[in-house]
């Protein structure tokens, strides 16, 4: 089917309240019409997803969000600054005489709603084919690693979902980077494709972040304690050493992640995922890889905190779960 007409098809799907896969920069998302609760329901229900955790609206232009949400000079700011691109604001909603535009089913009843324009061309196109804005987490059963192929999303929600859009690989590899502008102090939900760097110097002011210190609320996606998990276990490290150790414990039945190559690890491989960018566009396309019996454990060096660095130890951190507390002690020992 040539492009503008699987557009246009998806288009219709989604004004009926059915559900689109499409790909974004970031990773695939599973969207429906943000403007009706009953289409939302269906994201709930195909993910398998708890309906206390917040989705991400999306729009095609800052002009079309401002209907939505209530933009400040910091958010003004940040919006003309970095999109189209892997930010999400998290804003007041806009309330009519009927109620907020946004539903309490999208929002988790919070007051506050994410919103961001994607850059992935075909994510625009559909997004510029409706009236309505779309909300879409990522296109995969919940807690489960994301989808950065629309291969990965068939895989996992199989006729779950009713069409798929191909665009192809996602060029930034991990979710959004998610501020919270609400308040008067501008917050660091959760770290993503976008560096804190970039949008400190943006703003002139530091982001809070409490970094990842669970049990943690849900004002946004991703950030419950345990989160993009392949069903092998996951083990996280500060420093080679206590990696090291560990692997000769397992007598190599393991699979060791690292940004850049070290040796002296008995495993059965050694992943290099790459500095920065390259690190985020491999890392969920390496774990499911690995999703096997026969990798054993991944055990996962965890990079420094810088760049993009940030957000794939937020995401290690969450793929280990309850290992994480006895691994960062390991690491600081």
């Amino acid at each position: 089917m040539p492009y503008q007409r699987i557009v246009e098809e998806a288009a219709r799907i989604l004004t009926r309240g059915r559900l689109v896969a499409f790909p974004t920069e970031t990773v695939y998302g599973l969207g429906a019409r943000a403007d009706r609760p009953e289409a939302v329901a269906k994201i709930f229900q195909a993910k398998n997803r708890p309906t206390f955790d917040p989705l991400i609206v999306h729009f095609p232009s800052f002009e079309a969000a401002e209907a939505w949400a209530k933009f400040d000079e910091r958010a003004f700011l940040l919006a003309r600054t970095f999109w189209p691109g892997p930010l999400t604001l998290v804003l007041p909603r806009i309330h009519d005489k009927h109620g907020p535009r946004i539903p309490d089913l999208v929002t988790a009843g919070l007051d506050t709603v994410g919103v961001r324009v994607p850059s992935q061309p075909l994510a625009l196109a559909l997004l510029n084919s409706v009236e309505f804005p779309v909300a879409a987490p990522s296109a995969n059963l919940f807690g489960y690693v994301s989808p950065t192929t629309a291969d990965h999303v068939r895989q996992g929600l199989g006729d779950r979902v009713d069409l798929v859009l191909d665009g192809g690989p996602c060029t930034v590899g991990v979710e959004s980077t998610i501020v919270d502008l609400a308040g008067p102090v501008p917050r660091l939900l959760r770290p993503g494709g976008l560096p804190r760097e970039a949008i400190e110097d943006a703003l002139g002011q530091n982001l809070v972040w409490e970094g990842f210190r669970p049990p943690v609320t849900t004002e946004a996606p991703g950030m419950l304690e345990s989160h993009y998990s392949p069903s092998v276990e996951v083990e996280v490290f500060e420093e080679i050493s206590h990696l090291r150790a560990r692997a000769a414990e397992l007598d190599g039945q393991c699979v060791v992640l690292s940004a850049s190559p070290f040796s002296g690890v008995p495993c059965r491989e050694a992943v290099v995922l790459g500095e920065d960018a390259a690190m985020a566009v491999a890392l969920f396309a390496t774990l499911r890889r690995l999703d096997d019996p026969r990798t054993g454990r991944i055990l996962a060096l965890l990079p420094p905190p810088e760049g993009l660095g940030l957000a794939v130890r937020d995401r290690l951190y969450r793929a280990a779960n309850s290992r994480v507390g006895r691994a960062l002690q390991a690491g600081s020992a």
